[in-house]
């Protein structure tokens, strides 16, 4: 899944956007490639997007979401897989914005280190709550996720102080079975 250094193309990729690849190393960031074995999952919000994982993900995102209908609790997958190219858009376009890198790296991961790379990671909102913020935190579905995810063998990626720095999200989840 992941590689121990950073190929060249990856390091001209930080460059270009600004980004030290000591930076990567302090915050003890893990390098991952894009995945290549993906199926198209579904349902996603909105519903016309795409999404797509590795199998067992998408697997167990079915049984997860399933298990939440059945509680009475309604998880959108939002966001899964994302390729480097695409994180490297995204960046490119917050910096376009006028953030700066730095700011920029507290909610995107550099190109190679996003979970979404591995066809593992999903995003996840609830009706009236399909923004990527913390007030996630504050619904039934993360109270549902918090108590159950981990059957599923999902977990929350980056709770409150995480030790890569970034922020608080709630809503990011990635599929690690035992």
């Amino acid at each position: 899944m992941g590689h121990v250094l950073p190929s060249p193309e990856l390091l001209a990729l930080w460059s270009s956007l600004g980004i030290n690849p000591d930076w990567i190393t302090q915050r003890g960031l893990p390098l991952f490639d894009d995945a290549d074995d993906l199926v198209v999952v579904a349902p996603g919000y909105p519903t016309q997007r795409v999404f797509q994982l590795r199998p067992d993900a998408a697997k167990a995102w079915i049984a997860m979401a399933s298990a939440a209908s059945a509680d009475g609790i309604a998880l959108l997958m939002i966001s899964a897989w994302r390729s480097i190219d695409r994180q490297v858009e995204l960046i490119r376009a917050r910096l376009a914005e006028g953030d700066v890198i730095a700011t920029v790296l507290e909610r995107l991961a550099p190109p190679g280190c996003s979970e979404h790379h591995t066809g593992r990671a999903i995003d996840i909102a609830t009706p009236g709550t399909v923004t990527l913020d913390a007030s996630f935190a504050e619904t039934q579905a993360y109270a549902w996720l918090q108590l159950h995810a981990g059957r599923f063998g999902f977990v929350l990626s980056f709770p409150r102080d995480n030790p890569h720095g970034f922020t608080y999200e709630p809503w990011h989840w990635c599929y690690r079975p035992q």
